[in-house]
């Protein structure tokens, strides 16, 4: 098994949690954790898929990604913690999951033929389409659009980077583990600092 499998299969479980805590902080069901962590851990490689014609797309006929995202649903569903160490916890998975999903976009993406540049989308997309949808069917406004998050510019630093040291020929588990630690780091650091993009 790849490093690049690694990776997507772990995203799949960090966003699956992510999914199932956002399901708890809007007291759904169990049914309706499973449906948000389906979509958190799908939703942005489904639509990168279908953008870069991939057929099927990457959880189609997968049972153990399949299997992940139900036991992570069961596992996160029934461990009891408070709303505040929730939300906590929700910012942290999701912080190493965009910092996962980025490089596993990329990855697919540039494997897949494509130019480099719209790989860095694809990745971009991968790491914050889920999380989109999973904030919508929440009826929240989604992290990707709020100021003094920097969602979506932590993952094009740090697909940025992974790029650069892909087009030196870094050594590849590196590279990957290097550019998910500073897409994590880049949102913790503007978090905790407030930093934001400036606004219209």
């Amino acid at each position: 098994m790849d490093t690049l499998v690694v990776l997507s299969y772990s995203g799949v479980f960090v966003f699956a949690v992510t999914g199932v805590l956002k399901a708890r902080t809007k007291r759904l069901d169990i049914f309706g954790a499973a449906v948000l962590a389906f979509v958190t851990a799908y939703g942005g490689g489904t639509i990168r898929d279908l953008l870069i014609g991939i057929r099927p797309v990457n959880w189609v006929n997968d049972n153990l990604a399949i299997f992940i995202v139900l036991a992570s649903t069961v596992v996160a569903f029934f461990f009891k913690m408070n709303t505040n160490i929730i939300k906590k916890l929700i910012f942290w998975v999701d912080a190493f999951g965009i910092g996962l999903f980025t490089i596993v976009g990329i990855q697919v993406a540039l494997r897949a033929g494509i130019s480099s540049g719209y790989s860095l989308v694809m990745g971009i997309i991968t790491a914050t389409f889920g999380g989109l949808l999973a904030d919508v069917l929440c009826n929240k406004v989604p992290s990707i659009l709020k100021p003094g998050e920097l969602y979506a510019t932590a993952c094009l630093i740090g697909g940025s980077l992974f790029l650069l040291m892909h087009q030196y020929k870094l050594q590849s588990d590196i590279s990957m583990i290097t550019a998910i630690l500073v897409i994590a780091s880049i949102r913790i650091f503007a978090i905790r600092k407030k930093l934001q993009l400036p606004r219209i």
